[in-house]
């Protein structure tokens, strides 16, 4: 027999609330999840992962289902009030999402952008946290780097920085040292490009704080950093003008050939 899931708990926020009256509007209509996805225009397992959370409805879907079941607006609402929302579970999606990218664009200010570090820089900034367990931190660090660096086909990544990432003594000169020959050689693989913000270039978009645009096969995602959290952006919208910020920091940034000299000048001179 199949596994029937229990509904999520509509109280943990709207995305769970909305998965919830999806299902709830499915089961009441006597469709199968085969003959939902007919509806929508998707795969039953799609449907599935919907209901479950692992996957978010998009606002095409949510357009038909008003026009099919007659509600107005209400699913494209409640769609548009899961987006704005606070999302608690915000940081298992984005993971999901970057574990899936097909391209990942980040700009991660005076940090060395996460996919790009070394463990031991990585462990630095681990211990320089709030994390109570900071070994469990630093194992999930670890392996969210993993899940995008060890694909079989690895996304392509832009990494934007600023010059300070490469002056900070982070974890001390040898676990610096290590960190800036790293970047250095990873700048020269095909599916990565390096670039820099140099201290010459003053001031710039970037200062507003870090951010990342995540290309899934058929949508681009962001995320926008922040003290003590984050928060997934989903709305189309509002990720090209993420993307847009992107490109104005990348108009203050060096070539990509003059970034790697940035790299080796501040790899001589780490002590």
């Amino acid at each position: 027999m199949p596994i029937v899931r229990d509904p999520l708990d509509p109280k943990i926020s709207m995305w769970h609330f909305l998965s919830y009256y999806l299902r709830f509007m499915r089961e009441k209509e006597g469709l199968s999840l085969t003959q939902w996805g007919r509806i929508i225009g998707a795969a039953k397992s799609t449907v599935s992962n919907i209901e479950a959370g692992r996957h978010r409805l998009q606002e095409d879907h949510a357009k038909i289902i008003d026009r099919k079941f007659g509600t107005g607006r209400l699913i494209e609402l409640l769609l548009w009030f899961a987006r704005a929302a606070h999302d608690p579970d915000w940081f298992r999606q984005f993971t999901q999402y970057e574990e899936q990218a097909n391209a990942l664009k980040m700009y991660h200010g005076d940090v060395i952008p996460f996919p790009l570090q070394t463990d031991e820089y990585t462990w630095a900034y681990v211990q320089a946290s709030n994390h109570k367990d900071q070994e469990g931190e630093y194992a999930a660090r670890l392996q969210r780097k993993r899940n995008i660096l060890d694909r079989k086909n690895s996304p392509f990544i832009w990494a934007m920085l600023h010059e300070s990432a490469l002056a900070s003594l982070v974890g001390g000169a040898e676990v610096m040292r290590a960190q800036l020959r790293y970047l250095r050689e990873v700048a020269d693989l095909p599916h990565v490009i390096v670039r820099v913000i140099p201290f010459a270039a003053g001031a710039h978009l970037g200062a507003d704080g870090p951010f990342q645009i995540i290309s899934l096969e058929t949508r681009d995602i962001a995320y926008a950093g922040a003290q003590n959290g984050g928060r997934l952006v989903e709305e189309p919208s509002e990720v090209r003008e993420f993307g847009f910020t992107f490109d104005r920091i990348g108009a203050k940034a060096a070539s990509e050939d003059d970034s790697r000299k940035l790299i080796d000048q501040w790899l001589e001179r780490c002590p």
